[in-house]
């Protein structure tokens, strides 16, 4: 927290700087643009499908170099960007602690925020633990239940975060809110039918059970179609390397389901998967990859990927480890 009090230091007076040397209208009056900042890609696309060619939106995204939600950490840049931004959305996780103290430091009085997981409130989910998952090498104290994050891996819970983000883009700019609210419904529509596509593939797939070696952030997404699941690590785990009990025990799993395939996250190096795979009887598993979106540069944006496509992809991914 001292690094993050510095950058805010730092960024308010950046800040104070540049005001001073404007007029009292602010950015959005002088050129009549609604500058929204989301920290993940997920958000972005999603006031982009929202907001359609509406030049009066200007969106930008915080995690834009491949760095996670779990590692990343806000410029002095990034703070002054929500600073001077009339929307800002962020998880509302664990990995966005810091997101309370910057928006205490530098409070614009219409300035709206949404908290994806406030927004979904009863949807959440608190993190969760199956058999086999390593543990955390060490333990916070305290009660407080930690609440899986991964909120936007949910094609049903996207659909409730597009719907609030258009109306909160309707409160900036009602001229425009029927033409937010229609975007909104047709990609809604889309979001519905791939769920539906997710729903037939899990109910007429031979096999519902999937080894994961890896951290797990897909808990959202087995829960609504009914997946079970192994994975090496929960969805927010800071472990890196697998102890000899885990690797073990994911391989038992290939061996007594006769598991054709092991799965991964997206950037891994597959050393893990590839140890299970060797611990395995047959030891001929093939891995593959699902993306859990956390990844996903400016560069992937600029190439066209859009959280639909990925999620596409990662459903073709499921049919063939759910043969």
């Amino acid at each position: 927290m001292k690094r993050i009090t510095a950058l805010l230091l730092s960024a308010t007076l950046v800040f104070s700087m540049t005001a001073c040397s404007k007029t009292a209208t602010t950015d959005k009056d002088n050129n009549n643009k609604i500058k929204v900042v989301t920290t993940i890609f997920p958000a972005y696309d999603w006031v982009r499908e929202v907001a359609g060619n509406d030049e009066a939106v200007d969106c930008s995204m915080l995690l834009d170099n491949g760095v996670d939600i779990h590692s990343f950490q806000p410029s002095a840049e990034d703070i002054l960007k929500i600073s001077e931004c009339d929307l800002f959305i962020y998880v509302g996780g664990e990995s966005d602690t810091w997101v309370t103290e910057v928006l205490s430091g530098n409070a614009k009085a219409d300035r709206k925020v949404i908290s994806l997981m406030d927004l979904l409130k009863d949807e959440v989910k608190e993190e969760k633990t199956v058999e086999g998952m390593q543990e955390e090498d060490e333990h916070e104290d305290g009660d407080d239940a930690e609440y899986d994050e991964h909120v936007w891996l949910s094609l049903k819970m996207a659909q409730t975060a597009v719907s609030g983000i258009a109306e909160e883009l309707s409160g900036l700019n009602s001229k425009d809110k029927e033409k937010y609210k229609s975007n909104a419904e047709a990609y809604n529509a889309k979001l519905s039918a791939l769920d539906a596509q997710y729903k037939e593939t899990v109910d007429n797939a031979a096999q519902k059970t999937i080894v994961v070696a890896d951290r797990f952030p897909f808990r959202y997404m087995a829960d609504d179609y009914g997946i079970k699941y192994y994975a090496a690590f929960a969805g927010c785990s800071a472990e890196t390397e697998a102890s000899f009990e885990t690797v073990v025990f994911l391989a038992d799993k290939i061996d007594e389901l006769g598991l054709k395939n092991v799965i991964t996250l997206e950037n891994n190096d597959h050393k893990i998967a590839e140890t299970v795979i060797s611990n395995s009887k047959e030891k001929n598993a093939e891995i593959k990859v699902l993306d859990s979106l956390q990844s996903v540069t400016s560069e992937d944006v600029k190439a066209g990927s859009t959280y639909l496509s990925i999620m596409e992809s990662n459903l073709k991914v499921l049919k063939e480890v759910l043969k």
